[in-house]
């Protein structure tokens, strides 16, 4: 009976164990909703949404064609900035919405430069198209 209900324990403790591991090939990634009702500007909150599904074709629809990208001040290509950083960069959260809706701080997540605090800035025009982003730490 001894050894019955100490191989039951043993067996119970391995099973424990295995259901705790994971595999160390699999990328985990931990997906925050957050509540975009703040950004009351529709054509920013999907503009923003779009981001972060990483949905490059959606994001871009809301941008004039010519649309321009201030980074920190200082202007970038807005086409390669859309194409490469969407879907390996997000807000984990929007800490401050400001200028009608148009302005959205946060905590940021870059695949490339980690986690900081940033804000994305949308100028839209009279037929509610995206001609200027700026975009930079907080």
């Amino acid at each position: 009976m001894k050894k019955l209900k100490f191989f039951m324990s043993l067996l119970l403790m391995w099973s424990l164990m295995g259901c705790a591991q994971t595999s160390k090939n699999k990328s985990q990634q931990k997906i925050v909703m957050m509540d975009t009702n703040k950004i009351t500007n529709n054509t920013a909150k999907e503009a923003f949404e779009a981001w972060q599904k990483g949905d490059s074709q959606l994001w871009l629809s809301f941008f004039t064609p010519d649309a321009k990208l201030l980074d920190d001040g200082n202007p970038r290509d807005f086409r390669k900035f859309s194409t490469s950083a969407i879907g390996h960069e997000r807000f984990t959260s929007i800490d401050l919405v400001e200028d009608n809706g148009q302005s959205v701080y946060g905590q940021f997540h870059s695949d490339t430069w980690g986690n900081f605090r940033t804000y994305f800035k949308f100028h839209i025009n009279s037929e509610g198209k995206i001609y200027l982003l700026e975009i930079g730490q907080a």
